[in-house]
């Protein structure tokens, strides 16, 4: 596909699911880059049961997708993005337990499985180390919400450039078992190669089959930064998960996520700051042994 035609797809892909309200497309001489605050409007952390204390808060992110995409020989693993869906949300792999290694793809990664561990929301996804949300699963939620929702929909793109498609084929048809390769992906009549969620693990894509120059460079989304008051810190996943979950939020910008705990109540509650970019939380965490704590973090 023409470097023109691959721009073209991919804004394509984004104004027919509905989201170029919240999502823009700029393309360069490599790359379209797919641009948003990756805090999508459908449901977000409810039903996780393993949380890691952390809470999704907007984040402005520039998603590079390769416009010339070449199929490589070695697999690209990353303990970050390896895409964007199209609603602006990054897309990591399955697990939580840091970068896998090329052995590690050819095994089911249990004790690191988000989904078997309880740490995804029913849509997918979950606030990472950064306050910053993203899938690691099929997105649900989006694609339900989606204009054009269907099997020939492009869900996302992969920053190698190549598509990403749900669980069955882009002509409705059932993918054939063993069909997808390590990578979760398989050859494509139109772009060479695609991707595709599975019901199974690893869910979405494992790793990267194109070749990415500057691989090592590829954006990562700017963690919260201490301003005042006192220090959160990464949360801890507390033992056994939590009970009771609940992400709330106003249309003034106030968010609230709520559980409990052996007993105990504990929350996370955030606003936004008079300074653009900064929020005022209050929490009270298992992480903190329940102490009060106050601070203005910004990105």
């Amino acid at each position: 596909m023409a470097h023109d035609d691959h721009c073209a797809a991919i804004a394509a892909s984004v104004d027919q699911a509905g989201f170029n309200d919240r999502v823009s497309i700029s393309c360069t001489e490599d790359h379209a880059v797919i641009s948003s605050d990756t805090y999508p409007e459908h449901d977000l952390m409810t039903g996780i049961v393993g949380t890691n204390e952390q809470v999704p808060v907007p984040a402005k992110y520039a998603a590079p997708i390769l416009l010339s995409p070449v199929p490589g020989q070695t697999p690209l693993t990353r303990d970050a993005a390896l895409g964007v869906a199209v609603n602006g949300v990054p897309i990591y792999d399955y697990t939580a337990g840091g970068e896998m290694s090329l052995a590690d793809l050819a095994h089911h990664q249990a004790q690191h499985d988000t989904v078997q561990t309880g740490q995804l929301d029913i849509c997918g996804g979950h606030a990472g180390r950064g306050d910053d949300y993203h899938y690691h699963a099929k997105p649900t939620c989006m694609i339900e919400a989606m204009a054009n929702s269907g099997d020939d929909a492009i869900i996302g793109w992969a920053f190698d450039g190549f598509p990403i498609y749900g669980d069955d084929n882009p002509d409705g048809s059932k993918i054939a078992e063993g069909a997808l390769d390590i990578c979760n992906g398989q050859p494509d009549a139109v772009f060479g190669y695609r991707y595709h969620t599975s019901p199974d693990a690893p869910y979405l894509v494992q790793c990267l089959m194109g070749v990415v120059t500057d691989f090592d460079k590829l954006p990562r989304v700017r963690p919260l930064e201490h301003v005042s008051g006192d220090k959160l810190g990464p949360g801890r996943p507390p033992r056994g998960g939590v009970d009771g979950l609940v992400f709330s939020q106003k249309d003034d910008g106030q968010r609230s996520m709520d559980y409990s705990y052996q007993g105990e109540d504990y929350f996370i509650r955030f606003a936004p700051a008079e300074t653009p970019g900064c929020y005022d939380f209050q929490t009270r965490t298992v992480t903190n042994d329940g102490e009060m704590k106050s601070g203005q973090f910004c990105r």
